[in-house]
């Protein structure tokens, strides 16, 4: 005879102050945690909070449990970062392993990526791509702690509101569109390749908004795949399956699998198959993420390659071993308002020696050399998180943008040009050299002349003897600066997050104390929650 399951009687009181779901969801939490031998008949509600330590679905979180995460900042090195949560619960702490630039790139931002990974809705650690390497072996780490039954459920948060899944609106729904054409932006005698890009948004219907970035599948080079595939022996057309799929070579380096940094597991393949003894060992080593030769930032793909020429492994293994190649964002430089039907892109192509070697930067390279007028791209818009113009036009803005920084500011003020808002723009513009880098120099001046654009503050590091950046043209018109401050003048600022907005911010700090009289961190505090001090930075 088959004994039958007890119905057993709930353990909240029906006049519990609690919504049916948070009803229905506590009694079968607990029904799991107690035993309910007919010692336990109900519980109060402060008894169920108590013993649960975190939120009912739907509740907020208390303020008192608001940490205010302080590891939350680009210009922080993972280090520090994960010292100020190493007594917080476990998705805090994957929080802080991640680049703090809430870009968007992974389909979530830091937090709510940290906190899908800690619920285990989301299993893949390498979806950070400013963190790179840094935050994946911090998060291979963490996640020891979700394996091995460490995370209680108290800790995790509300679930994040599910991605956007209309068509070109997510990396995971991306849409075809047509590469219009680019233009060099430096003139000639430039240190840097810089490129106005220009792609039609007509046909796929997509839009945006001043703030928004624009994400991009580019591919490996060519002659990068050609020189894999013939390292590994391997015909770059020869048919290889992989991952249940079988393409050709070709396909896979060009497309598929992400040739930039060795990822550890590259080191731990190719530490089974080298023969040499000392190859194993500084296999294993730098698979551990140390640096027994001093030259682990270097090591690409290839390069891991050529340098341990006597493990060969099979190209499958190869292929399962690499990352996958994940989109890029870049900031939009257009406006819908004054560009219908496109959208520009302000970028950098990224080429440097290493050795004797040329490496690339994947999409500015892509963008600069391998693809042309008429072909299609794959493409989203990841809709910008706190960076966005003021909706009152009459609102004054700063901006300050180096170098590429620029690109959102364009959009900004042919947003405002376009709509007639009068509320003072702000620009804070630097690069090397005035004659070669002075990116939009005729489209600035217009937009000044049509007042769009009320002052602009131009620093060139390489014009004289000492060298001049954004924050010193900050600090030498501080005072007005503060006063723009005092009428509610929202301030921006976008580039480098490690040096340039750090010192940007410093520089902000001190003008307030100087010519404000306030304390200028808990004033700049202030302009943040108020969100009135938004970056965009990389």
């Amino acid at each position: 005879m088959t004994a039958q399951t007890p119905i057993l009687p709930p353990i909240l009181p029906d006049n519990a102050p609690f919504s049916p779901e948070q009803r229905a969801w506590l009694n079968g939490f607990f029904a799991g945690l107690l035993s309910l031998d007919g010692g336990v008949q109900s519980l109060s509600p402060d008894a169920a909070k108590a013993l649960l330590g975190s939120p009912l679905p739907g509740e907020a979180r208390p303020a008192e449990e608001d940490d205010g995460a302080p590891w939350h900042d680009a210009s922080m090195p993972i280090d520090e970062r994960i010292q100020l949560a190493e007594s917080k619960p476990l998705r805090r702490r994957m929080m802080a392993a991640m680049a703090q630039q809430d870009c968007g790139q992974c389909g979530y931002l830091c937090e709510s990526y940290a906190d899908a990974l800690a619920r285990g809705e989301e299993k893949k650690l390498n979806l950070c791509v400013p963190g790179g390497k840094e935050t994946q072996r911090m998060l291979k780490k963490l996640a020891l702690e979700l394996d091995g039954g460490a995370a209680p459920t108290a800790e995790a948060a509300p679930p994040a509101a599910p991605a956007a899944d209309a068509p070109g609106r997510s990396r995971e729904f991306p849409v075809e569109t047509t590469f219009l054409s680019r233009r060099r932006l430096n003139a000639e005698g430039s240190d840097k390749e810089t490129n106005h890009v220009e792609i039609d948004l007509s046909q796929c219907g997509l839009t945006y908004e001043p703030g928004d970035s624009f994400g991009l599948f580019a591919s490996n080079a060519p002659e990068l795949c050609g020189e894999v595939a013939a390292r590994l022996g391997v015909a770059i057309d020869d048919a290889v399956t992989h991952d249940g799929e079988t393409r050709a070579l070709r396909a896979w380096l060009s497309d598929k699998v992400s040739l930039g940094a060795a990822p550890d597991a590259l080191f731990e393949l190719l530490g089974t198959y080298a023969e040499d003894a000392d190859d194993k060992a500084k296999l294993a080593r730098l698979a551990e993420g140390e640096d027994p030769d001093g030259d682990l930032e270097t090591l690409d793909v290839l390069a891991a390659l050529e340098k341990f020429p006597g493990a060969t492994p099979p190209v499958a293994e190869f292929l399962a071993s690499l990352e996958p190649l994940q989109p890029r964002l870049y900031s939009i430089s257009s406006a819908l308002s004054a560009d219908p039907g496109k959208v520009s892109l302000t970028v950098d192509a990224v080429r440097h020696r290493v050795g004797d070697r040329t490496r690339l930067g994947l999409a500015s390279t892509y963008l600069a050399d391998r693809v042309g007028p008429g072909e299609r791209l794959r493409v989203y818009v990841q809709k910008a998180h706190g960076f966005a113009l003021p909706k009152d036009g009459d609102t004054p803005i700063i901006m300050v943008g180096p170098g590429t920084g620029i690109a959102p500011f364009r959009s900004f003020l042919r947003e405002r040009r376009a709509i007639g808002a009068n509320g003072g723009s702000w620009l804070f513009f630097g690069h090397q050299r005035e004659a070669t880098d002075f990116l939009y120099r005729e489209e600035l001046a217009e937009l000044q002349q049509a007042g769009a654009l009320t002052k602009l503050s131009l620093a060139w590091s390489r014009d004289g003897l000492e060298k001049v950046y954004v924050q010193d043209r900050m600090r030498e018109a501080g005072a007005e600066l503060w006063s723009w401050l005092e009428r509610g003048a929202h301030f921006y600022v976008c580039g480098d997050a490690k040096r340039m907005a750090a010192d940007v911010e410093k520089a902000l700090v001190d003008i307030v104390s100087e010519h404000g009289g306030r304390d200028g961190k808990a004033f700049v505090a202030e302009l943040r929650k108020a969100a009135r001090y938004q970056a965009d930075v990389y």
